[in-house]
């Protein structure tokens, strides 16, 4: 049975979000945000399997749903006093709700956010994530039986842990990075690590290794959503060495509250629901479909299932800590969830590196649903004068520099709504001819979960992981805008005729 709140949308209802427990509960006050259910669920294949119908949206399979609600399942299959939130940050909207911001404003947002860091700081008081606690060397410790990791797909590689912010520290300088990786559970207090190049977490534990010295590595789980944002922001934005914890500071204008790990030499959130303490191991490697055997990771952000890896890096798992009936958190893979997290830092990134190379030309970024929010972006551009005619290409040259996993940018007027997926379309099919505005620039690096980026695909690649980066430029000629005005119609109240009507 699913149930869902039914509180006015009032100031007086909405708590502050610091938290996951804290955000539930605003989600709770919103109409069609949150819905949760007493039936029992299979986490294995069964729990994302209910959630794609409910609100995955993005890259799902369809059928799916967009702008679906979150949900929290309360009885999980062979676990007790757990229950699994999906979808927090599944639509643009909530994630304007968490950050207190409008939804076409969140780049802006983070943006600003990343030029006025806060630092987390090391709480002394007893963290609510440590009140429970089991050692690894407990008779009896087994993480597929402590925590409801799901498997996504039937064919998945075993269950993965998809939220979990992994936090470590440079062994040399000391300076901490915090990620999201894809780690799926091998056995009782192993798990295995997929660091796409270029991560930062991976240099640390290349510098350990080369010091044959585990990484120390804590993995916080059910965290503030703003958190889950901040993680995702990429070099060049946040270089080696940036602590990503001190955006989701700077959005809540209070540093995030760390906590020493009981067990190994780093700090976890310690307003986390349950946090992982273990160390990556020098030199161990494991294959990541070792226990199914399927050929199969999980499903990835670009709406397929990745294959599994031959040999990934290890993380020796010495604790788990949780809260009294804690909640886990995890994602489907592709959908609105992945777009939000990943988009929203994204659409910062190039709004900063464009705005500072010509400001006041670009006036928004959309990473596109379509593109998992890395492959796709949509750019607003405002050409002032006939010297501005060209620079919106060099707008999307300077996003290829900005986010490096970006693939397709389609370039549009100010007067196109690029969180209209019809607009943009529109824009295409009226303002756009192929053969003199689509720019080609073959054999660039982009993100290695493209399916379409092997030599098999097309002879221009030269080896897996290239792309060929392309632009749409959809915004007309500065001396023939006179020639592309829209209709324009009268502004009314509607709420005259409709009091109701948003």
């Amino acid at each position: 049975m699913l149930t869902q709140p039914l509180q006015e949308d009032t100031v007086e209802n909405k708590p502050t979000v610091r938290d996951l427990r804290s955000a539930l509960a605003l989600l709770k006050t919103l109409p069609g945000e949150y819905v949760e259910t007493d039936t029992e669920v299979d986490p294995h294949a069964e729990l994302s399997g209910v959630y794609r119908y409910v609100g995955a949206g993005g890259t799902c399979q369809r059928p799916t749903r967009k702008n679906g609600p979150a949900m929290v399942f309360n009885k999980i299959k062979g676990f007790h006093d757990i229950s699994v939130a999906i979808g927090i940050n599944g639509s643009r909207k909530r994630v304007s709700h968490f950050l207190n911001c409008p939804p076409e404003r969140l780049g802006h947002l983070l943006k600003d956010s990343v030029q006025s860091p806060i630092q987390p700081v090391l709480t002394t008081e007893k963290a609510v994530a440590q009140d429970v606690v089991h050692l690894a060397s407990d008779a009896g410790f087994d993480l597929r039986k402590l925590l409801p990791a799901p498997t996504n797909t039937e064919e998945d590689a075993g269950p993965y842990i998809t939220m979990g912010l992994c936090y470590a520290s440079d062994p040399e300088t000391h300076e901490s990075d915090i990620t999201i990786h894809r780690l799926c559970v091998q056995s009782r207090d192993e798990l295995s690590m997929w660091l796409t190049p270029g991560r930062h977490i991976d240099t640390f534990r290349m510098k350990a290794e080369a010091l044959d010295q585990p990484l120390p590595i804590s993995i916080s789980i059910g965290v503030d959503p703003a958190i889950e944002i901040a993680a995702c922001f990429e070099p060049p934005t946040t270089p080696l060495g940036f602590d990503e914890l001190s955006i989701a500071g700077s959005l809540r204008g209070q540093a995030v509250e760390m906590v020493n790990c009981l067990t190994i030499n780093e700090k976890a959130i310690a307003h986390a629901e349950i946090i992982i303490e273990g160390e990556l191991l020098p030199n161990v490697r494991v294959r990541e479909d070792q226990n199914t055997n399927t050929g199969r990771a999980m499903p990835e952000f670009p709406g397929y299932t990745g294959e599994s890896k031959d040999a990934l890096p290890v993380i020796k798992v010495k604790a788990v800590t949780h809260r009294h009936n804690p909640i886990w958190r995890t994602t489907v893979g592709p959908g609105e969830e992945h777009v939000n997290m990943a988009g929203i830092p994204t659409e910062a990134s190039i709004l900063d590196m464009v705005g500072r190379a010509m400001p006041g030309k670009l006036l928004n970024v959309f990473a596109h649903s379509a593109g998992g929010g890395k492959l796709l972006a949509v750019m607003q551009f405002k050409k002032f004068s006939p010297a501005d005619e060209g620079r919106q290409r060099q707008a999307a040259l300077l996003a290829f520099s900005a986010f490096p996993e970006l693939k397709h940018v389609i370039l549009v007027d100010e007067d196109v709504d690029i969180f209209d997926s019809d607009d943009v379309l529109w824009a295409m099919q009226t303002r756009y001819q192929g053969d003199v505005d689509t720019i080609t620039i073959p054999g660039v690096r982009c993100h290695p979960l493209d399916p379409s980026q092997v030599p098999e695909y097309s002879p221009g690649i030269l080896q897996q992981g290239m792309s060929c980066k392309t632009i749409f430029d959809c915004t007309v000629p500065f001396h023939l805008k006179h020639h592309f005005e829209r209709s324009k119609f009268k502004d009314v109240d509607v709420k005259r005729f409709l009091p109701d009507f948003e």
